[in-house]
């Protein structure tokens, strides 16, 4: 029995080794490791593929959401609308300005922001917008963007989980006031540690971003505002100009490995059934997967089942961020977001990196229809 992982980066860097041991060692020749000409150019290559003037490379995509947040002087007491169902860091980077997270409860559908719940959030302290695309799906952006304007507040799009997704075809991270993207090594494109980027359309904030990711200086040793250390290292960024060749190839993978999951889902009976919720893709954009994420109820004993089956699988978010410890001060109590909460305790993301091989994805399912048939049983 093979065992179906939930991400092997060992295929994708086989199948390039050559060319990312070339960019390597043109680095280390360089012994330019910090910014200088490897991340320019990177920068410029991300910027034209996602479709804005400026990328700011920076250390990864917390810095990226946190660097954005700064260069639009989020202040203490000022709050930022954006969702309970994301990665942590979404709304940290909210609070290490001493900002004030705002709630607002997701499409039970897609799972990102329910923009028809944002403008009853907003108020006279709202900075910004941060919406999140998550799993590779954009935000309904059209009525966010207009909120936005109409109350003259920045949007910051959490576009961490989303490189090459598209709404309307824009690319995620062109629409907003910043983008922040992540290239930690699971990601669509991965590097080889931390990395991240700030997309913008605006020429004064990249220059303001420009100075803060390097302590707020723009001469040496003149600073003009407390910023911090936080820059894209030229090594990974000479990984990253490799990888981006190929986006748009894995990202056509794991499309085709999702249409293959939904085919095999219903041929097993299991969406008919009601015992799979398969992802819902909005008419709006292009989704990228970055994970494919199913709905299910018991859904902590299906993964006890894959994971004895050897099977990988994941759960992003059990916790919901409104009711996270840290943010018990907001005052957020559970019922206030009921569709984040369902979500929380029913999602499970598969295996749907582009190397997997078909027979693999029929396995998936194949187990997953054996444990619905034997939970039919014993009910």
């Amino acid at each position: 029995m093979t065992n179906v992982p939930l991400l092997d980066l060992k295929p994708q860097f086989q199948a390039m080794r050559d060319d990312i041991e070339r960019a390597i060692r043109r680095v280390v020749d360089s012994q330019m490791f910090i910014l200088g000409p490897e991340v320019a150019a990177f920068e410029q290559e991300i910027a034209a593929y996602v479709g804005v003037p400026h990328a700011i490379g920076c250390a990864s995509g917390t810095d990226a959401l946190v660097l954005s947040l700064h260069a639009l002087d989020l202040r203490p007491g000022d709050e930022v609308v954006t969702t309970p169902f994301s990665f942590f860091a979404t709304a940290s980077c909210i609070t290490r300005h001493g900002g004030i997270p705002v709630f607002v409860d997701i499409d039970p559908h897609t799972f990102n922001l329910d923009p028809a719940r944002v403008e009853a959030a907003l108020t006279p302290r709202t900075k910004a917008i941060l919406p999140v695309h998550l799993f590779g799906q954009c935000a309904d952006m059209d009525p966010i963007l207009a909120l936005a304007k109409a109350r003259g507040i920045a949007v910051v799009e959490d576009a961490c989980q989303a490189i090459g997704a598209t709404y309307r075809g824009k690319g995620a991270g062109s629409m907003g006031t910043t983008g922040a993207f992540s290239f930690f090594p699971s990601k669509n494109l991965g590097a080889f540690g931390d990395g991240g980027v700030v997309t913008t359309h605006d020429d004064a904030l990249a220059a303001r971003l420009k100075m803060l990711r390097v302590h707020g200086e723009r001469e040496r040793y003149k600073h003009q505002a407390i910023g911090w250390n936080s820059r894209l290292d030229a090594l990974q960024a000479a990984v990253l100009r490799v990888k981006l060749k190929h986006l748009d190839a894995w990202s056509k993978g794991r499309i085709a490995n999702a249409d293959r999951y939904d085919r095999l889902f219903e041929s097993a009976g299991l969406v008919a059934s009601g015992r799979v919720a398969l992802p819902v893709r909005a008419p709006s954009g292009g989704h990228i997967f970055n994970q494919y994420t199913i709905r299910v109820k018991g859904r902590d004993a299906l993964g006890e089942h894959l994971k004895a089956r050897g099977i990988g699988w994941a759960v992003y978010y059990p916790i919901p961020l409104h009711l996270q410890e840290c943010f018990a001060s907001l005052g957020y109590r559970e019922g206030d977001m009921p569709h984040t909460e369902a979500a929380a305790a029913e999602v499970l993301s598969l295996p749907i990196y582009p190397e997997l091989d078909p027979s693999q994805l029929e396995r998936v399912v194949e187990e997953i229809a054996a444990f619905s048939q034997k939970a039919i049983v014993n009910s």
